[in-house]
């Protein structure tokens, strides 16, 4: 067992449950008997041991059931077996609320019953396919069984409220604009929301099922679609997993390529979801300023790396592109130009009265709260959640530089205004850095054919934190099981939290301020 894990949580674990060690292309991999499932998230829970992500795997007559714990900066994977023909397990969820929407996810996708759950629900199915029908065993056909037309999701139990004066606003799935369909079902007593409940998974992607069978190859550039505006980060975590399965090291210059791509990736979007913020509280001259700088920035990746978005930049053992001395030069310029513009306009936004007021103490998330979800990126941060992989797992090329990582403990929408703005000054630093240190050399590893049920976990900080993907190869260098976890699906439920208290005009606020993908969400 790691001895970076608390000796507390290891004295206990000994104690209490026998657990199997074995490593998987430095994956650590814990087995356990099923019936001790839940016993281990309360032994992991008491010992401040974080849940990262759960999933599942039909093999044969049985399933493999995952779920990813994290202590100090070190991973495992915590994995059971149960049988097909009695598929049931107790819940983490009951201990980790983290858990409560994968474990639904993978009820509605292998019709596995996690006994003890605190929500019954169907999460992802909604009406697509039939109740006793799950996409995830091998025996449901990749095409699926489409009806003609799919029946209205019209019985969905939302909780009620009652009482005098207490009414019910709903909000979606189909928004007045280009977000992808989720439903918000709110409580509201005047302008005072009593509860806010979500729905999401209105257009599932299939993406865990059309991974079976792909190539290295197609396997990135499908892994780079799970969430169109971290392609990135998506495509980077799912590359480290196929590499360490497949034991391929890339090169060094690759590397850094990469960390380049990743830090783009997250200030466009940091300088994109500022400007949105301030244009949901009516500050439209900032949104246009800031929408402004973000275009330049994406024009500069169409120049720089061939795409705007840098879509299938990563590929498999490197990256798909290189960039010139003069291209760096010019990179180093817009680095610049872009703290000068940010140095005329952050202080306008802060000396802004109507923004404070619509900022400060808005949209409180606890520290408690926040941890007890497992909330990652900005929106964990904001509210003193001090992890960012880069940092406390450290990864090429973070592993060469230093990574300042901001962190703010008032958890209100201006705490995540200002940990967005930080990010975005510490990206440029670490931009500077790594174009310090490119020197000549390969961009690409040559591939190796890894060994049938090579497995492995691949972990980056994404833009909006933690992105975990899971990957086992099957036979002929194709993939048997991709997982990737999105940190939105832990980052929604807070929302739920956040907005309680305050007023309805403040949800669009609140919610930009989290700015949760739902497609990352919807697999």
């Amino acid at each position: 067992m790691n001895a970076c894990w608390t000796i507390e949580f290891l004295n206990r674990l000994s104690t209490d449950i026998t657990v199997a060690q074995s490593e998987a292309a430095s994956t650590t991999i814990w087995q356990i008997e099923s019936r001790h499932w839940q016993r281990f998230a309360e032994l992991a829970s008491q010992c401040q041991v974080r849940w990262v992500a759960g999933w599942a795997e039909h093999l044969d007559a049985r399933f493999l059931v995952n779920a990813c714990f994290e202590n100090a900066g070190v991973y495992i994977v915590l994995r059971t077996a149960i049988s097909c023909a009695t598929p049931e397990l107790p819940s983490q969820a009951t201990v980790y609320p983290a858990a409560n929407r994968s474990e639904r996810h993978t009820q509605d996708m292998f019709g596995i019953h996690f006994i003890g759950h605190p929500d019954k629900r169907r999460w992802t199915r909604h009406q697509a396919w039939d109740k006793h029908s799950y996409p995830l065993r091998k025996d449901f056909p990749v095409h699926g069984k489409p009806q003609d037309i799919t029946p209205p999701d019209m019985d969905y139990p939302f909780i009620k409220s009652h009482g005098a004066g207490v009414y019910e606003i709903p909000v979606g799935p189909v928004h007045a604009g280009i977000i992808e369909p989720g439903h918000f079902r709110f409580q509201a007593v005047g302008e005072l929301i009593l509860n806010l409940e979500e729905r999401l998974g209105y257009v599932h992607k299939g993406i865990e099922k059309i991974a079976e069978g792909r190539a290295p190859e197609a396997l990135a550039r499908l892994a780079g679609r799970v969430s169109g505006d971290t392609t990135v980060g998506h495509c980077w975590a799912a590359c480290r997993a196929m590499e360490q399965a497949a034991g391929i090291e890339i090169p060094v210059r690759a590397s850094l390529l990469r960390g380049i791509l990743a830090e783009r990736e997250r200030i466009a979007n940091h300088l994109g979801d500022i400007g949105a913020l301030c244009n949901d509280v009516a500050f439209v001259f900032a949104q246009m300023q800031f929408t402004r700088l973000r275009e330049g920035w994406l024009r500069g990746n169409a120049s720089y790396f061939g795409h705007r978005l840098l879509m299938d930049r990563i590929i498999p053992g490197g990256v798909a592109c290189d960039v010139s001395d003069s291209a760096c030069s010019l990179i180093k310029q817009e680095i610049v130009q872009l703290r000068a513009e940010l140095s005329e306009l952050v202080p306008a936004l802060d000396l802004n009265s109507s923004l404070e007021d619509r900022f400060y103490t808005a949209g409180l998330l606890s520290t408690e709260i926040a941890a007890a979800f497992g909330t990652l990126g900005y929106v964990g941060r904001a509210s003193g959640q001090n992890f960012d992989v880069r940092r406390d797992a450290a990864y090429p090329p973070y592993t060469q530089v230093r990574v300042r990582v901001p962190v703010e403990a008032q958890g209100d929408i201006a705490s995540r205004f200002w940990v967005r703005y930080k990010e975005i000054n510490a990206s440029l630093h670490l931009i500077e850095d790594f174009i310090d240190l490119l020197a000549a050399g390969d961009i690409r590893a040559e591939w190796q054919t890894p060994q049938a049920d090579s497995e492995s976990l691949g972990i980056v900080e994404g833009w909006r934190g933690e992105i975990t993907a899971y990957i086992r190869f099957g036979s002929d260098n194709k993939i048997a099981r991709y997982y990737p976890r999105d940190p939105s699906i832990l980052n929604w439920p807070a929302l739920e939290k956040l907005v309680l208290n305050n007023i309805v005009p403040d949800f669009p606020v609140c919610n930009k301020s989290l700015n949760g993908s739902y497609s990352g969400n919807d697999l």
